[in-house]
């Protein structure tokens, strides 16, 4: 226990950096990535309205009693309770950020899930530029999606803004990303953009990433959906396997109070064990990014990052940068 302590306080801010050799030159796709799902999730503004894509009844209820609604929203809607330079700290390389324009908030852009964020996209990505720029040997994933309310020009300030400010640090989608050739180019940032006709425009932009996503409450659904979706093979590319939760209307009528945190919680234990039984690679059944909910709250990213040590050749022995046994 105290190990374990220890290295979720450490975490693996540069785990990309210290893979041995031998995984220097394989494909990020299929390496074992950690992500967090809903990675803006921390910073839920209960003063802001329920979006409006949420079923009729949850904005009509925002409607009648916001004081009541937005709080309850906010507690299943919260998957997450770290910045991203921490999350990033803690070895997260995948972030999925679900973009929202507030219906009178102008032309600035937040993030979203079930209500507005407080922070900005711009001041969300500045402060993973600044992260990349200390640590230039790490490479993270940026899953944009969503998109609600965005209009052409949203999307094409958007995409410029992108551009401009990570510029050469862009792993443009023709590549073919190894941690070596990202690393020989200064390339630091793969965007997915989920939304063609952006992408097509756009080379340095990345087509949708598949995120396997159970939408169960019950853990054992989850785990059942991805040993199903395992078995149909996997993607060419990069894809998520998610190990999140999700609440429906009657588990949120019998725990009100509950919230997203205890739920998680609750269901960790099972959802980390089947993720220590992966491995990750190119063939069906093997994993790529893993997503998790509240990522600062177990081993689940030195978990996910001890997992590419099994690819190694027979006979290697080797520790990672974490301690964790590989």
């Amino acid at each position: 226990m105290e190990d374990e302590r220890r290295l979720q306080l450490s975490g693996n801010p540069d785990w990309m950096s210290r893979l041995p050799e031998e995984l220097q030159d394989v494909p990020l796709w299929n390496l074992a990535i950690p992500g967090s799902h809903d990675s803006m999730s921390f910073c839920l503004d209960v003063s802001s309205p329920v979006l409006r894509s949420e079923p009729c009844l949850l904005r009509a209820m925002d409607a009648l009693v916001p004081c009541w609604t937005r709080p309850c929203v906010s507690r299943w809607a919260t998957t997450q309770q770290s910045v991203l330079s921490k999350q990033c700290e803690l070895g997260v390389r995948f972030l999925d950020l679900r973009i929202a324009r507030k219906p009178a908030g102008g032309h600035t852009l937040f993030f979203a899930h079930g209500i507005y964020t407080l922070m900005t996209v711009k001041e969300a990505l500045d402060e993973l530029a600044a992260w990349l720029d200390a640590h230039p040997k790490e490479i993270v994933i940026i899953s944009c999606s969503h998109f609600e309310l965005l209009t052409h020009e949203d999307h094409s300030h958007l995409v410029e803004y992108i551009i401009t400010l990570y510029g050469k640090k862009l792993c443009p989608s023709q590549d073919i990303p190894t941690l070596r050739s990202c690393w020989s180019r200064g390339q630091q940032v793969v965007v997915s953009y989920d939304n063609q006709q952006v992408v097509l425009q756009h080379p340095e932009l990345w087509t949708e990433i598949p995120y396997w996503y159970a939408d169960s409450p019950d853990p054992k659904k989850v785990i059942a959906y991805l040993e199903d979706q395992k078995h149909r093979g996997r993607p060419a590319g990069f894809y998520v396997s998610g190990l999140n939760l999700t609440e429906d209307a009657p588990y949120v009528l019998l725990h009100p109070l509950q919230g997203m945190r205890k739920m998680t919680m609750r269901a960790l234990s099972l959802l980390l064990r089947w993720a220590s039984e992966q491995r990750p690679g190119r063939e069906a059944g093997e994993v790529n990014v893993v997503c998790c909910d509240f990522v600062d709250v177990s081993h689940f990213c030195s978990l996910v990052i001890g997992l590419n040590y099994k690819t190694l050749a027979p006979g290697r022995c080797h520790s990672n940068q974490t301690g964790w046994p590989t």
